[in-house]
C-alpha cells in the first residue's frame, strides 16, 4: 500500500498491518527562514547557517540542508505517515550523495524493507530526492512499529514568524562605510552598561570615545564591566554637571563630532546642551527620532519625538519633521513619506492635532517643510496598512507605506515606540537632532545591539552634515 494524504486526521499503521514494500513520502522546499529556525532551535551558530558567503560552499549544502532536511523529512514521514503515531525510531544510517540548495524542492520516501517479529522490528529504506528526480540522500532506518491502532485529529501547527534584525545590519554597513570612526564625546560612564555601550561601539569601528567624568568612577565601572579602556582618552571632572558642560564643550568646539550620554539623567545632559551661553542651539527645534526596525513592515520606520518635546505646538512640530526628513535623507531614504498621526483621519475643529497635521500639510505645499511628502491626520492603522487605508477609501502616497510617523505628543510617541519594542519584536535605535551635533542617548534597558545601532545612526548623520545655523530657540521641557 501507498500511504494516502489526509489533512484532517493522523493515522497509523500497525506492525501487523504493515507490508513490506509499502511506502510512504513528504514533500519540502527549502527555504532560507528554514535554516534560520533550525539555528534558532538548535543553538548552533556555526557560520555555515548563517553567514552568506560560507553558505555558499559545499559544506553548507551537505552539512546543513542534507542534515537538517534529510533526518527531519525521514523522521516526519516515519512518526506521522508510515509507521506513524507510536513509532519509536531507534537507528538510522543515511548517505548524502548530491548538494541541495535552498529553493530545491525535495520528496522524501521510506519503503517497508523487511518486519522482524516478535519485537515488532521494521527496516524501512529511506530515499530523497530533488524536483529533478536526482537522489541527493539514501540509506535505511530502524524503527518499532506501534501494536496499537492510532487515528486521531491532526493538531494545526503554530504560525512561526522570524524577528529580524536586517536593517540594523545595513545601518551598520552604511555607517562602516563612511571612514574613520567618529570622535565621541561620552559624558559621565560611570557604571557598567556605560562602560559596555562605549566599548561595543568602539570595537564595531564606529566611534573614537573620550570618556568624561570622574577618574575613580569611570576606572571602577570600566573594572566592573570587564573592559580594558586603557587606549581611550579621559577627561577627569568632579561630578555629572561639569562632565555634561566638558562634553558639550567639546562638540562646539568642533572637538567632539557626536555626544553620548553615560549614566547620568538625561535632563541633566539636555540642560548643558540647550544652554543658553555655551550650549548647542541652532535655529532648529531640538528633537529625538527612534529608528525602529520592525520585522513584519517592510521598510525603516522613524517615531518622533517620543522622548524630549513634552507637547510641541505647531511651529515645534515643523522642526521635529524636518529633522526626522533629513534623518531619512542619512541613510538613505531619498523623498520619505510623513504621516501625521492623530486618532482619527479627517480634520476635526475639536482635537489639535488634527488641525495641525492639516498645517504641516499646507506647509510643505508651501516650502515650509522641504525634502518630503507629507499627509495627514492619519490614524496609526491607515499610515502603516495599505488595506486599512483602502477600507477607509484614502487615496495618498503616503497612507499605508509611511516611512516617518509624527505623533502628537511625547506621551503618544514612547508607547507606540514601547509597544512596537515589547509587542513587536523591534529593535529601536535613537537620536537626538537639532542640536550642533548628534546626541545618542541610550538607556539601561537597551541591548546591546540597539545601542550600537544608535551610534551607527548618529555617525551617519554626522557624516551627512544634519545641522542647522546656530541660535534659535530649543525645547520647553526634556523627558528622560
Amino acid at each position: 500500500m501507498t500511504s494516502a494524504a489526509d489533512d484532517t486526521y493522523v493515522e497509523n499503521h500497525t506492525f501487523d498491518e504493515l507490508k513490506v514494500g509499502d511506502s510512504a513520502g513528504i514533500t519540502r522546499t527549502v527555504t532560507a527562514d528554514d535554516v534560520q529556525v533550525f539555528a534558532a532551535v538548535s543553538g548552533d551558530v556555526n557560520p555555515a547557517h548563517l553567514d552568506p558567503a560560507f553558505a555558499q560552499s559545499d559544506i553548507f549544502h551537505r552539512v546543513i540542508v542534507h542534515g537538517m532536511w534529510g533526518g527531519a523529512l525521514i523522521s516526519g514521514v516515519l512518526g506521522v505517515k508510515l509507521p506513524g503515531p507510536g513509532t519509536i525510531y531507534l537507528d538510522q544510517s543515511l548517505k548524502f550523495s548530491h548538494p541541495v540548495d535552498i529553493g530545491d524542492t525535495i520528496t522524501a520516501t521510506v519503503t517497508v524493507a523487511e518486519k522482524k517479529p516478535p519485537h515488532q522490528i521494521v527496516l524501512l529504506d529511506c530515499r530523497c530526492t530533488n524536483q529533478r528526480g536526482e537522489e541527493v540522500i539514501s540509506g535505511q532506518a530502524v524503527v518499532k512499529a506501534p501494536t496499537e491502532k492510532v487515528r486521531r485529529p491532526r493538531i494545526a501547527l503554530p504560525e512561526v514568524r522570524l524577528t529580524r534584525h536586517d536593517r540594523f545590519r545595513t545601518l551598520l554597513a552604511q555607517a562602516h562605510a563612511g571612514g574613520a570612526p567618529a570622535v565621541t564625546a561620552v559624558v559621565h560612564p560611570c557604571d557598567a552598561t556605560a562602560i559596555l555601550a562605549v566599548s561595543d561601539a568602539a570595537a564595531a569601528g564606529l566611534i573614537a570615545p573620550v570618556l568624561i567624568g570622574p577618574e575613580a568612577k569611570i576606572h571602577a565601572a570600566a573594572e566592573a564591566a570587564g573592559v580594558d579602556i586603557g587606549a581611550f582618552r579621559l577627561i577627569a571632572t568632579p561630578h555629572s554637571h561639569a562632565a555634561a558642560a566638558q562634553g558639550v564643550a567639546l562638540a562646539r568646539s568642533g572637538e567632539a563630532q557626536l555626544l553620548m550620554k553615560g549614566s547620568l539623567h538625561t535632563d541633566e545632559l539636555m540642560s548643558a546642551v540647550v544652554a543658553t551661553e555655551g550650549g548647542l542651539r541652532t535655529e532648529r527645534r531640538i528633537s529625538h527620532v527612534y529608528l525602529m526596525d520592525v520585522a513584519s513592515y517592510p521598510r525603516p520606520l522613524l517615531i518622533t519625538d517620543a522622548a524630549i518635546n513634552i507637547a510641541p505646538d505647531l511651529e515645534a512640530k515643523r522642526d521635529i519633521v524636518q529633522n526626522a526628513v533629513e534623518l531619512a535623507h542619512a541613510i538613505g531614504t531619498a523623498t520619505p513619506r510623513v504621516a501625521i498621526l492623530a486618532a482619527v483621519e479627517t480634520v476635526n475643529c475639536k482635537m489639535r492635532s488634527t488641525l495641525e497635521a492639516a498645517a504641516l500639510c499646507k506647509m510643505a505645499d508651501r516650502g515650509q517643510i522641504t525634502g518630503a511628502i507629507l499627509d495627514g491626520p492619519l490614524a496609526f492603522d491607515n499610515a502603516v496598512s495599505p488595506e486599512a487605508a483602502k477600507e477607509k477609501g484614502i487615496v495618498s502616497p503616503v497612507a499605508g507605506q509611511a516611512d516617518i510617523l509624527l505623533v502628537p505628543d511625547l506621551e503618544a510617541g514612547n508607547m507606540l515606540a514601547k509597544q512596537l519594542s515589547f509587542l513587536a519584536g523591534a529593535d529601536a535605535a535613537g537620536v537626538v537632532l537639532g542640536a550642533r551635533v548628534p546626541i545618542i542617548l541610550t538607556s539601561r534597558a537597551d541591548s546591546a545591539r540597539t545601542r550600537i545601532a544608535s551610534c551607527a545612526l548618529a555617525v551617519l548623520v554626522a557624516r551627512a552634515g544634519v545641522a542647522a545655523a546656530p541660535g534659535g530657540l530649543q525645547t520647553d521641557a526634556v523627558a528622560a
